[in-house]
């Protein structure tokens, strides 16, 4: 219940992948027509259909640092204008020339929804959702393809079909589109903490999960504000508060349960030994001393590890806070002093006077009506820092994951923690030797977004004033999104070297030249309309490929859907290759071609096609990952372009079997740059995955180091 907003606002924000879709099958089917009519060359036929991706390719480029600085909902608002503009233009178009510029109308609606789409249900999806919401573009884009490909089929069977019409009527499902996205969809609640815009921020997290109480997810999308702080790995020993010696009060963490169940938790640093169970930390060494992983990205092993301890069944939350309501706490030295907090929104109600302010502790740290300290809050001398946990039921910041501080004078004041259980049974006790009993946690520290080492005591800055602070080009070069921007760069490209664009715009063409009409030649219709019908069928049968797809992605997870599936495609391309290099009776030929391509499209549809945008919107800290989508979609564009206006050239020239021997090598290569380079990121909260990708960073540098 509590996913029923973000699931329908994800559902609305798919609209433009759908309208996408749509016309993808449409001049896949109209082009057959229209370089008929106006009489196209080979060259000018691939430049009508490339038309929309140059136009995609140019909004590209600066949609990144214009949905970062206007935001998300505007853009896909814009994208559904263009949608609207292009299908009217289309319906018009007197020759080729205006045709060509209807196209780039609709390449300027499609750059920006597939961009956006993806950034925006990220932002706005939980972290144990986030990847079958994200693979919902991919259905309804099939969706609109099956649903183009049904009407162009029978469209087909009239004496004289008009192509202006099936292009043309694309403004139907834009103007749907534009008006959902003006009611209906909210802004980003990353993108307006980012502004400082908190209690909007925090409205739209309580329509989107469904709940009153969303303190903690709130504090964790401040945090994600920070970007290139160094981040380590520590482990900790968490047991009863109530249990420790006096000699063992030195403690980094102490955990509070649900208010008034007197029930409190401490944290206590593991020393590193052979003893310590805990694979993040355990590990960092081992990686870097492993001589044969040099091939292996050290960040792949990081996640998987991670990924191998996740509990069983439940979360840390019922570990530790067996109450709804519990609240991390973190203990700030009685040496602290009062700092004037920042007003955190334009919104919030005035403050009488001038004094230094923190929120009452009655209310259970941060109220409805003030925003201004969604981090740090404190009460007299203790200085209690505090935020209350996410009830409902659920687990922290997602995934296992909690949210908590410490202060440390020898590592520079206040750090930022997130922990994560580790162990295969819940609620299981383990003891480390000579350093007690307790929950196994690993904990990931680096500096707080909001507090400054410059400042005496606990005091913060307004989130905006982080966001904007420093060079966003600078920020590219930080490590850990360097390392992000191989891996995106990587996928996107090794994804159009697959093929897909290129057979996807051309199935008829290529299901006519292997003669599937001989298939259906009993019941009478041209060849065309054979085509036209068996690609329908064909992007029917995609559609519970993804739903199967949508079911696994965040139980098996992105990285193992890939290595699955690419061997799939694969051999479904080498079969292409082998029926159409090899004679063979003509129904065997056609039943080898169209099973092939049948399996190739629904495999591909399942892991290849959603999962590289998932994982370019989870992979970016929040202040650059509009610039970072943007450039990863640039290069997903380019290659887009190369393939489909070489296409028409290759099948003339080296014929359906090399073309498809150039795809094939295409996917082994991905198989191997996907097992070498790609983590898994399912269920972990955005701002978790780039931290780990900032440790990874780090940690490659210190294995190169160690190899030369």
């Amino acid at each position: 219940m509590g996913a029923r907003g973000a699931i329908l606002v994800a559902i609305a924000a798919s609209i433009g992948n759908f309208i996408q879709g749509w016309d993808n099958a449409t001049i896949s089917g109209a082009i057959v027509y229209i370089k008929t009519e106006l009489a196209l060359q080979t060259s000018e036929e691939g430049l009508v259909v490339a038309m929309s991706l140059i136009g995609a390719t140019l909004i590209t480029t600066c949609s990144g640092a214009v949905s970062d600085w206007l935001g998300r909902r505007p853009l896909l608002i814009i994208s559904s204008v263009f949608y609207f503009l292009s299908g009217l233009v289309m319906l018009w178009s007197p020759n080729v020339y205006v045709l060509c510029i209807a196209r780039l109308l609709d390449g300027f609606g499609i750059g920006l929804a597939v961009t956006l789409a993806p950034i925006y249900i990220s932002e706005t999806a939980p972290p144990d959702i986030r990847g079958s919401l994200n693979t919902l573009p991919q259905f309804t884009g099939s969706a609109g393809m099956f649903l183009s490909y049904c009407m162009i089929f029978g469209m087909s069977l009239e004496a004289s079909p008009s192509w202006r019409l099936m292009l043309g009527i694309l403004f139907v499902p834009s103007l749907l589109y534009f008006l959902i996205a003006i009611f209906f969809l909210p802004e980003s609640p990353r993108w307006l903490v980012s502004k400082g815009k908190m209690l909007q921020a925090k409205k739209v997290l309580q329509r989107l999960r469904g709940r009153e109480d969303v303190s903690e997810e709130m504090a964790l999308l401040v945090e994600g504000l920070g970007i290139g702080s160094e981040t380590s790995i520590e482990e900790y020993l968490i047991g009863s508060a109530a249990d420790q010696e006096p000699s063992e009060k030195d403690y980094k963490v102490l955990l509070y349960g649900s208010e008034g169940a007197g029930l409190s938790w401490v944290a206590k640093p593991v020393v590193a030994s052979g003893h310590s169970s805990m694979k993040p930390a355990s590990r960092l060494g081992s990686i870097i001393g492993n001589q044969s992983m040099h091939l292996m990205d050290p960040l792949v092993t990081l996640f998987d590890s991670i990924h191998e301890k996740i509990p069983e069944t439940g979360s840390m939350r019922s570990v530790l806070f067996p109450h709804s309501g519990s609240m991390f706490s973190s203990t700030v030295e009685n040496h602290h002093h009062h700092a004037k907090n920042e007003q955190f929104d334009e919104e919030n109600i005035e403050r009488e006077g001038d004094q230094d302010y923190y929120p009452s502790d009655a209310v259970d740290g941060v109220s409805d009506d003030d925003l201004r300290s969604p981090l740090i809050s404190a009460r007299g001398s203790s200085m209690f820092n505090h935020l209350r946990s996410g009830g409902d039921g659920e687990a922290g910041i997602g995934g296992g994951w909690q949210l908590a501080w410490k202060w440390s004078e020898k590592e520079g004041g206040l750090k930022r923690v997130y922990l994560h259980q580790e162990g295969s049974r819940r609620g299981s006790l383990v003891s480390v030797q000579g350093q007690g009993e307790g929950v196994h946690v690993a904990g990931l520290v680096s500096q707080p977004a909001l507090y400054s080492k410059q400042t005496i005591g606990p005091a913060m800055v307004h989130p905006s004033e982080v966001a904007s602070k420093g060079s966003i080009w600078k920020d590219l070069t930080e490590p850990g999104v360097k390392h992000a921007l191989i891996v995106g760069i990587g996928i996107q490209v090794l994804q159009q070297l697959a093929g897909i664009n290129g057979v996807l715009y051309y199935t008829p063409q290529i299901l006519q030249e292997a003669g599937v009409e001989i298939l259906l030649k009993d019941i009478g219709i041209s060849s065309k309309s054979t085509s036209f019908l068996l690609s329908a069928i064909t992007t029917l049968l995609m559609l519970p490929c993804i739903a199967l797809s949508m079911r696994l992605i965040d139980i098996s997870g992105r990285r193992q859907l890939l290595l699955a599936t690419i061997p799939v495609l694969i051999v479904s391309l080498v079969l292409l290759v082998v029926g159409n290099a090899i004679e063979f009776n003509s129904i065997v030929h056609a039943l080898i071609s169209t099973i092939s391509v049948v399996v190739y499209f629904c495999c591909f549809k399942m892991a290849y096609g959603p999962i590289p945008n998932i994982l370019c919107s989870e992979i970016f800290p929040t202040r650059v990952r509009g610039v970072c989508i943007a450039i990863c979609a640039l290069v997903f564009w380019i290659g887009n372009i190369i393939v489909t206006y070489t296409l028409p050239v290759m099948l003339s020239s080296i014929g359906l079997a090399g073309v498809f021997g150039i795809y094939a090598v295409g996917c082994f290569i991905s198989w191997i740059f996907v097992f070498l380079k790609v983590p898994e990121t399912k269920g972990m909260p955005l701002e978790v995955i780039t931290e780990f990708f900032a440790v990874g960073a780090r940690v490659r540098r210190a294995a190169s180091a160690k190899n030369l």
